[in-house]
């Protein structure tokens, strides 16, 4: 019980992974900031109101999906220009660690308006971008690598106590939520790659390799022509994304599991062109390094088995008590 009390005292009172997070929101707000650059030259062909993608089949998708995008509030080239620009400087904004939250959440806005304006072009790295933000919003992501650090303090120092006793703990359940879709990611990915038969069979990274969106000239055919890579890289990348969250709640294996994914991202991102979603992923994985998140991890393992067990007990109590009063009523009419 006392380790369980100084767990939940420290769940509540510190922060875990301050520089974890706060690299998160830098290579984010940087994927997000690479992605307005190098689509920069040709931003009116690819999102313009004139552009690739028909006004009028934007503004349907829209309503099909039931979104939004602000990009679709005018047919104005003026107000795409604006809005587009407004985009960029908030995820340089974000990458620097200058407005804290309310940027970060516009940061959001506009990402996710430039990304429904064109689906055609994104990597996959777009959807933990849209569920992670949120999550860091809740965070104290503005504590290091930021120009406003000093700000941020400030503003901290000035909030009333009640908010300021929630900071840490909302902090932490904004790193473990981000952490555990991490690792939903990861365990989906693999559990569908192995009901595969390419995957199954140790061939698969054969196939993709020689895709030639995904292809690397005079590096993938060196290993996609050599059978012993493509069985290792087929069955290792499997069994990595299965097992990956086991690595997590082990301490030992913590930072080498999160080393290892960042390695696994930065070969995606080398070898299949995938930069964006690779560095999504590196940015998420930054969270495991720091050795407190574990505890909080295992402390909230730990809690739900102990309401799993607290369910059972009381479930189990009525058939207990039935059982008592059906002896007592035997051994009463024995007597």
């Amino acid at each position: 019980m006392s380790n369980s009390a100084s767990l939940l005292d420290r769940w509540s009172s510190h922060p875990v992974s301050v520089l974890g997070v706060s690299g998160t929101r830098a290579l984010i707000g940087f994927v997000g900031l690479m992605f307005y650059v190098s689509q920069y030259s040709d931003r009116g062909y690819l999102f313009g109101p004139d552009g690739v993608f028909p006004w009028k089949d934007f503004l349907a998708a829209l309503d099909r999906d039931g979104t939004f995008s602000l990009y679709a509030l005018s047919s104005s080239g003026s107000w795409f220009e604006l809005v587009f620009h407004v985009g960029m400087l908030s995820a340089l904004a974000v990458t620097l660690g200058v407005g804290g939250r309310p940027v970060l959440v516009m940061h959001w806005v506009l990402l996710w308006s430039v990304y429904q304006r064109q689906p055609l072009i994104l990597d996959g790295g777009d959807n933990l971008a849209y569920l992670v933000i949120p999550m860091l919003v809740l965070t104290r992501c503005y504590d290091r690598i930021s120009l406003s650090r000093g700000l941020t303090g400030r503003w901290t120092r000035r909030m009333p106590e009640g908010l300021r006793a929630l900071q840490a703990p909302l902090h932490n359940l904004g790193v473990l939520a981000i952490a555990t879709q991490i690792c939903l990611v990861y365990v989906t990915s693999g559990l569908y790659k192995v009901q595969g038969k390419l995957w199954q069979d140790g061939t698969a990274l054969f196939y993709i390799m020689r895709i030639p969106e995904f292809s690397l000239p005079g590096v993938s055919d060196l290993v996609y022509g050599n059978d012993l890579l493509v069985f290792v890289g087929t069955y290792s990348t499997t069994f990595f994304l299965v097992y990956f969250p086991l690595g997590i709640l082990v301490p030992r294996l913590r930072p080498w599991a999160a080393v290892a994914s960042i390695g696994f991202h930065v070969s995606i991102g080398f070898f299949m062109g995938l930069t964006g979603f690779a560095l999504t992923m590196v940015a998420c994985d930054l969270i495991f390094l720091s050795r407190p998140l574990g505890e909080s991890v295992a402390f909230a393992t730990r809690t739900t088995a102990r309401i799993e067990r607290s369910l059972r007990e009381r479930l189990r109590r009525p058939e207990k008590d039935a059982c008592d009063t059906t002896a007592r009523g035997a051994m009463e009419n024995t007597g």
